[in-house]
């Protein structure tokens, strides 16, 4: 199972293909995809690392095949609504990132209905927390990282750049978060509904948890993005929150990818998916810019 997850093991292309397309109607769990696809050539450093106590409260590192200096720490928190999701799901995408030079760190956090906002949050800061302590063992720069998330890991990482009292409650000094990717993530979604007013309706100020409402502008630079056909999370939470960034002088950039859905601009970071959107090569030119 090791090679496999290393990529060693690479089924016919057409398959990839077949497998991925389900994927995007979400006819079959992402575990198939995630196990089936064509992975970029990177090495897994660590499985299963505990950044704290709980059951869920690991991680994996994984590094570039080659480094002669120690390489930017990118954090990728997974989507799911704050209620689903594994890490080995999305090790193709940490490993899509290694190829690209970083060495990635993809932890498990506590979900719905185990913990509500903002325990999933502060288990977010607890990792970043490991990788300060830890990355430079893995060949990582503690005093250059970035922060990723899809989805409701966009919510995540987003929040953890914009509300100093996370990463500053684990004794992180916010400033070494050098860059924020958000992926079609929830940024903007008072009055509280449905599965969100079960997440996040026990918090004392619902404003508060908004990442809208949490803008600075000292905040490190964003790149949001998202796609024009995504039906999950509307493209104006991605806009909203740029817009937002934008009139407090923070430095942000905004990419919409005309007839992407949700699943599909994280499937554009898959090497069969990636002439469908430039999602994997805006992403780490922009992160390359904010670590240089």
């Amino acid at each position: 199972m090791r090679s496999l997850r290393q990529g060693l093991r690479k089924p016919a292309r057409g398959v990839a293909l077949v497998l991925a397309g389900l994927v995007l109607a979400a006819c079959t769990p992402l575990g198939v995809f995630a196990t089936f696809t064509p992975r970029d050539p990177a090495i897994v450093r660590a499985e299963g690392q505990a950044y704290g106590p709980e059951a869920r409260q690991t991680l994996d590192v994984y590094a570039p095949t080659q480094m002669s200096a120690a390489r930017p720490v990118a954090v990728f928190f997974y989507g799911g609504g704050w209620e689903r999701g594994r890490k080995w799901d999305y090790g193709w995408v940490a490993q899509a990132l290694a190829a690209r030079g970083y060495v990635v760190v993809l932890p498990d956090y506590r979900l719905y209905p185990q913990v509500r906002f903002p325990l999933f949050l502060q288990d977010s800061a607890k990792a970043v927390r490991w990788a300060v302590d830890h990355a430079g063992a893995y060949g990582g720069d503690p005093s250059r990282i970035v922060l990723l998330g899809h989805s409701a890991g966009a919510y995540n990482a987003v929040m953890l750049a914009l509300d100093k009292r996370y990463l500053a409650g684990e004794g992180v000094d916010p400033g070494r978060i050098k860059g924020v990717v958000g992926l079609s993530g929830p940024y903007d979604f008072l009055p509280l509904a449905g599965h969100r007013a079960e997440v996040f309706g026990a918090a004392r100020d619902p404003a508060a948890t908004q990442p809208v409402r949490r803008v600075r502008r000292h905040a490190p630079p964003m790149l949001l993005a998202t796609g024009g056909a995504d039906e999950v999370v509307p493209p104006s939470d991605s806009e909203a929150l740029a817009q937002a960034l934008r009139e407090a002088g923070a430095p942000v950039e905004f990419h919409l990818y005309p007839g992407v859905g949700h699943n599909e601009i994280m499937a554009a970071i898959s090497r069969p998916f990636r002439d469908r959107a430039s999602v994997l090569d805006d992403v780490t030119r922009f992160l390359d810019r904010v670590t240089d």
